[in-house]
């Protein structure tokens, strides 16, 4: 008994010494931010809900694609109107094939924007015409995009590696205030309306003008329920916070912010509000955040206004003397130099809607080459990457970046559709001609 004892000792020690199995290690260190936002990207290329590459053929181009080269934007003439700083007059523009490629960009939604400047009668034809301009450059390049104005598309896009490219409305002009157009503009494949741009409407008030109706007029209400029997998403960017409220309040599908931020970050007024988030919540939606350096940065929002202020100080003080006026505001500039957005500035918003209400309700809408200029580390369509390593550094999960990337998008894009499906037999809401 005492040499068995004396083995069973020997043989326990040993096993002692013997090195663990793979199972008894240590667990494994967790991926790096790098390794969880590719992966993430992988499962789930970024859906974008603004672009104005449209606007930017428009401008430059008067849309003549003769000449134009979507796979190398860099030089292209031209000015970005839309930037706030001193124009070169050949401003780079941030998209182009290889970087959508570089950016992990699987889906966009293009804008057909037209200025709110332009009668109905003219918004209406250029809409057209940023319709038609838009289409042939997707035609164009049947091997990386794909005209897509469903869900189903989308999907098939993403699983055969091409860019589903959809169309969205930035105006309620557009639809120069017919029931008839906007059904028209869905026939030929516009997929989203913002309700107003920068000014109001006949029936909706813009977040940047003077209240005139007090949100959606009764009629604002009948397009909001028109375009969702149709299966158009109502965008309620530009919208004033009455007007959002209004339409969330009418609205039996989920909504889209194509391109807007928090304004708990930034006091701007084209940013949501937390009562809307909150609304927003309830309804399904989801706000795609804008990267818009005057939207994004507090700082610099703050800036823009000193600036004005500063400017209009020295245009009073130098009455008559123009040259004086602008030496007065140099020296100010001088002296306050200005703040830069960064990348950091967008991930604040995306973190604070999430945590307001919840990762399923946020998405990315840049508004590249529409006004989202001189964000440090966000250059263009290139660098989406970088705001998810710095989102999974902040502790964002691979599924949440998923979320974010397309996922929250293509649930609300569904959604839609099985309204619209669910509505097919309803009768179309009309109204009567204006001429």
């Amino acid at each position: 008994m005492k040499r068995l004892s004396t083995l069973s000792a020997l043989a326990l020690l040993l096993a002692s010494a013997a090195p663990a199995p793979a199972s008894a290690k240590a667990a494994k260190a967790p991926p790096s931010p790098e390794a969880v936002a590719e992966a993430a990207l992988k499962a789930a290329p970024v859906w974008d809900g603004h672009n104005d590459v449209p606007e930017q053929l428009r401008n430059r181009r008067k849309d003549v694609l003769a000449g134009f080269d979507f796979r190398d934007t860099t030089h292209e003439p031209g000015e970005d109107k839309w930037s706030d700083k001193p124009s070169t007059k050949a401003d780079p523009m941030q998209t182009d094939l290889p970087r959508l490629r570089a950016g992990k960009v699987g889906a966009q939604f293009w804008s057909v924007y037209v200025p709110a400047e332009l009668s109905e009668p003219q918004a209406v034809q250029a809409t057209l015409e940023q319709i038609d301009v838009m289409k042939r450059l997707i035609a164009r390049h049947p091997a990386d995009l794909q005209f897509c104005t469903d869900s189903a598309c989308v999907e098939a896009a993403l699983k055969a590696g091409r860019i589903a490219s959809l169309l969205g409305m930035e105006g309620g002009h557009s639809i120069g205030g017919s029931l008839a157009v906007l059904r028209q503009m869905h026939a030929l494949g516009a997929r989203y309306m913002t309700l107003t741009h920068f000014k109001n409407n006949a029936w909706a008030d813009s977040a940047t003008d003077a209240p005139a109706h007090n949100g959606l007029t009764d009629y604002g209400k009948t397009v909001v329920r028109e375009m969702q029997r149709l299966g158009v998403l109502v965008d309620l960017s530009h919208v004033s916070e009455k007007t959002m409220l209004d339409a969330l309040a009418v609205a039996g599908a989920p909504v889209m912010f194509s391109h807007s931020s928090a304004r708990a970050i930034n006091g701007h007024p084209r940013n949501v509000p937390d009562r809307v988030l909150d609304a927003l919540k309830a309804n399904g939606g989801v706000v795609m955040v804008n990267f818009l350096p005057g939207y994004v940065s507090e700082r610099l929002r703050q800036w823009i206004a000193a600036q004005a202020a500063e400017r209009q100080r020295a245009a009073t003080l130098h009455i008559g003397d123009p040259e004086g006026a602008a030496a007065a505001l140099a020296a100010w500039e001088k002296a306050n130099p200005r703040p830069e957005g960064a990348l950091t500035d967008i991930a604040d918003h995306i973190d604070y809607i999430a945590k307001r209400i919840g990762a399923d309700h946020v998405g990315l809408g840049s508004d590249f080459d529409g006004g989202s200029t001189g964000i440090k580390g966000m250059p263009d369509v290139s660098s989406y990457p970088a705001l998810f390593v710095e989102l999974a550094r902040r502790g964002w999960s691979q599924g949440d970046l998923e979320k974010l990337a397309s996922r929250n998008m293509l649930r609300v894009l569904k959604a839609t559709e099985a309204y619209s499906a669910a509505h097919r037999a309803d009768a179309p809401l009309e109204n009567p001609t204006s001429f």
